[in-house]
């Protein structure tokens, strides 16, 4: 594919900042300028400098045009490292996890100055009052909304307008196999429900969510950690030795893209190759979709949905990250599984209330939802590599981190000496939530990480936070090392 002519032109002008031609404060030619200069139209011209603007190269201000940032220090930070992906499988892997995580969960519940433990963005960047108008005209328009029986498996428009949205991932279903749920999170419940029974052996990626972990143990299941690339996700070689030394694995569950919390993203060679890993052995793949509408750019990735052919993959999806936090709406398509996931859902919790998901027809059917989502990956991208250059700035030489293609968190990995749980106890002391790495694994592999949110817009409120836990991540280096 050809690459588009802005982005020629913004890779022409980008060189010539990273190369000193173009110094930080100097002005960008202005938009007529360079719709004179490379005889290009006022959209391209726009294009090119809102591309390099993203990108985070250029500032916008006020009726004065464009002008050239500081560089970016994410330079001197190392990228995160890749795991080893043959290992022998840590017995410690299938001790409980609950107990810690609920430890640190009820220590966080608490009112702090900065939460940067969250995975969503500030309230503010999500369409409260579109979002409000539609449930005022809804309950104008249909007075006993909240009286009424609600509708088996589902609100039809809602189902139509979920199964419409699922093409941009290139997924082609029908409204009738699309199942509302609590969120994505009884979406992956079901799921495993479904395909698994207590004390069957599911294998995730290490390091992955810790609601997941939880909810593994719920069910009396197994969680098998299998090593995962920040950079293409779970390591296809190790889970094909993991198969072969374990042939009671029940199924695989996989977050693709904007994996939480690594931030990594499969590619589609990648995706087809554990598809078809899974089908040869016959094991499900329930894959976690949650994050993809946040990438950068509008291209959504593919799912690997998209190459199922077998009804082997249960996918599981949110509009929580997307759209509304406070409304908990999921959906999952239950592949081959479909009449025992329906079941479930009905026997577990009956069907979610009419009034969100009717919301959410008539949102996902406007315009605004595409003004939306453009305007919510814009602000992401501009708070991620606000929150990156913090990092960089404030947080020890040895730190590691790898920018993800989009997202609301940053996977950041503080020098081998520091403890996550230490920082965690310590930054709380100072009215700060983080998310500390230790809840992603079984193990303790993971305890010199932290997950740092990156949804609320970059302040000087922010910034002394992220000088202060800079501060106690230094401190808690110097301490362990003498």
């Amino acid at each position: 594919m050809n690459t588009p002519l802005y982005r020629q032109l913004a890779e022409h002008y980008l060189s010539a900042i990273q190369s000193g031609t173009l110094r930080p404060g100097e002005r960008m030619p202005s938009v007529r300028r360079l719709m004179q200069q490379h005889e290009v139209s006022l959209s391209t011209a726009l294009q090119l400098c809102r591309w390099l603007e993203a990108q985070g190269w250029l500032e916008a201000r006020p009726r004065s045009g464009y002008f050239i940032r500081t560089p970016r220090r994410l330079t001197v930070l190392a990228p995160a490292a890749e795991p080893a992906t043959v290992r022998q499988i840590d017995p410690a892997q299938y001790v409980g996890i609950h107990e810690k995580v609920s430890a640190i969960i009820a220590k966080g519940q608490r009112k702090v100055s900065v939460n940067l433990a969250r995975a969503t963005g500030a309230p503010e960047l999500y369409p409260h009052q579109q979002l409000r108008q539609l449930a005022t005209s809804l309950l104008r328009q249909h007075p006993t909304l909240l009286t009424k029986a609600i509708s088996p498996g589902g609100n039809p428009e809602l189902r139509a307008a979920l199964a419409k949205r699922a093409l941009d991932v290139g997924i082609s279903t029908a409204a009738s196999e699309v199942v509302i749920t609590h969120g994505c999170i009884e979406a992956l419940n079901l799921a495993l429900r479904a395909v698994a029974h207590p004390g069957d052996v599911i294998a995730v990626e290490s390091p992955t969510f810790y609601g997941l972990l939880q909810v593994l143990e719920s069910l009396g299941l197994k969680a098998l950690e299998i090593p995962t690339s920040p950079h293409t996700g779970i390591s296809i070689e190790a889970l094909e030795l993991a198969m072969q030394t374990y042939p009671n694995i029940k199924a695989v569950v996989v977050v693709p893209h904007l994996q939480n919390p690594l931030g990594s993203i499969m590619p589609d060679s990648h995706k087809q190759r554990l598809l078809h890993l899974c089908e040869q052995h016959q094991i499900p793949l329930i894959e976690d979709d949650s994050y993809s509408a946040l990438t950068n750019g509008d291209k959504i990735p593919t799912a690997i949905k998209h190459w199922d052919k077998t009804g082997n993959v249960i996918y599981c999806a949110s509009l929580h990250k997307i759209i509304a936090p406070g409304l908990r709406i999921g959906w999952m398509l239950a592949g081959r599984w479909q009449a025992r996931v329906s079941m479930f859902k009905y026997a577990q919790t009956r069907y979610n209330e009419e009034l969100s998901q009717r919301m959410m027809a008539s949102f996902l059917q406007s315009t605004h939802y595409e003004r939306h989502m453009r305007r919510l990956r814009q602000h992401l991208q501009q708070q991620r590599d606000k929150m990156a250059e913090a990092v960089a700035a404030y947080f020890p030489p040895e730190t590691r981190l790898s920018m993800p293609d989009g997202g609301v968190s940053l996977w950041v990995e503080m020098p081998p000496e520091c403890s996550s749980q230490a920082v965690f106890d310590a930054a709380l002391e100072r009215d700060i939530l983080i998310s500390p790495g230790l809840l992603y694994s079984n193990s303790n592999r993971f305890d010199h990480f932290l997950r740092i949110n990156c949804g609320a817009p970059y302040s000087d409120k922010l910034d002394d936070a992220m000088r202060t836990l800079g501060h106690i991540i230094a401190n808690q280096q110097k301490r362990r090392a003498a």
